[in-house]
């Protein structure tokens, strides 16, 4: 039966996928442990599987997430206590026993990691991280960034743009837990691209950018930093860009400045929902924010 057949390759496919994501993600170079990672398998080549880019139907997800029943996804007590070298292992200096750089641009609800990637060759020097709540995504992005890193093993990190070491995910509730990751004024760049519209008025409350969000994202912003943000839902884009401008930390940049900047123009067609709402002829609504000054308190 097909149905039986779709199911099994499902199975089979997130088998080998989940039995060795452990012990490649953690690692430089997925392809010195690949012959000792790989499981057997029936219906697909387990080793091609594993340094190909992932398959998407295999992981879907509903859409979106109820930010507040999630209670799994662990976070660490204060950013200093976070590990990083587990998510970058090429930028940890074993000898010193700790890292070289820090993550200095997050993708908030990075979905299934299409700004990750046209990101890591755009910023080769800077480590960039991807937040997401939904699990099966998470391990879709995690898939995704092994299988770029194998292809690529042999880029250099200090030479070539296109080695990968310096994107990764987490899963991570970042309405809640942003500033247990990061330090103040340790970003430079944040991303919010096509988050939930939260559509019912009962639930604006879960809507990623409010009065009370805003401050925590500012205090993880540098001074100069800039939020970014877009969406095919215009309500949203409005309810959006008057919280921003509303914020004393905030002022909006102009379309001129959009027009110019690279990171605002990637993220427009980077992502999967960015793709569909092009192929649908849709509208994209965007608002770039830089953050400004501490107010000084005489």
């Amino acid at each position: 039966m097909k149905f039986q057949k779709t199911n099994d390759e499902r199975k089979e496919y997130r088998d080998i996928r989940d039995s060795t994501r452990s012990k490649l993600k953690y690692v430089k170079n997925a392809n010195e442990v690949l012959k000792d990672a790989t499981p057997e398998a029936k219906i697909f080549n387990a080793e091609k599987v594993l340094v190909e880019l992932p398959k998407k139907r295999f992981y879907r997800q509903r859409a979106h997430a109820n930010i507040f029943s999630d209670k799994s996804a662990p976070y660490p007590v204060a950013p200093q206590e976070m590990d990083w070298s587990q998510l970058y292992p090429a930028y940890y200096d074993a000898e010193k026993k700790e890292m070289t750089k820090k993550v200095t641009i997050a993708d908030i609800g990075c979905g299934y990691g299409g700004l990750l990637a046209e990101l890591a060759p755009v910023f080769p020097k800077s480590l960039i991280l991807g937040m997401e709540i939904r699990m099966q995504v998470t391990s879709y992005v995690e898939d995704r960034i092994i299988a770029l890193r194998a292809q690529n093993a042999e880029a250099d990190i200090e030479t070539d743009s296109n080695h990968y070491q310096n994107i990764s995910v987490l899963r991570g509730n970042a309405m809640k837990f942003m500033n247990n990751f990061f330090e103040k004024g340790q970003l430079e760049k944040i991303f919010f691209m096509f988050p939930d519209p939260c559509f019912k008025k009962k639930k604006f409350k879960a809507r990623i950018i409010s009065n009370t969000l805003l401050t925590e994202y500012a205090h993880s912003l540098k001074e100069g930093g800039i939020i970014y943000t877009i969406t095919d839902v215009e309500d949203l884009h409005i309810w959006m860009r008057t919280h921003l401008e509303e914020h004393p930390l905030f002022e909006r940049l102009d379309e001129d400045w959009e027009k110019t900047d690279v990171s605002c123009q990637l993220m427009i067609n980077a992502t999967e929902e960015g793709q569909k709402v092009e192929r649908n002829k849709g509208s994209k609504w965007i608002a770039c924010f830089r953050r400004l000054p501490d107010p000084v308190i005489i």
